[in-house]
């Protein structure tokens, strides 16, 4: 460990941001379990890959940096991968 204060105090940031990032996940589960209930309870197909397009666009065109589209691009093809393994394994017995 360092006593350098920048280090501690930069370290922090980046827990805290870490948690943001996993509270935000996890309220994103919520949201597309609950819109994946609804949607079967119509008879409506859950996987919708224009919307999934639609999303990667969009995130695109609002991203500021510093991370590159192609990072973007990967970031959110893993989401949503790792969002529909998730949402099954909430439904497993």
């Amino acid at each position: 460990m360092t006593d350098d204060a920048l280090i501690k105090q930069l370290r922090q940031q980046i827990s805290d941001t870490d948690r943001s990032i996993v509270d935000a996940f996890n309220a994103r589960l919520r949201l597309v379990a609950r819109l994946k209930s609804y949607k079967e309870s119509r008879g409506i197909d859950f996987l919708d890959p224009e919307r999934e397009e639609w999303m990667l666009q969009y995130l695109t065109r609002a991203n500021r940096g510093p991370l590159s589209p192609d990072g973007l691009k990967e970031l959110f093809e893993e989401v949503l991968d790792l969002t529909k393994r998730e949402v099954q394994r909430g439904e497993d017995p």
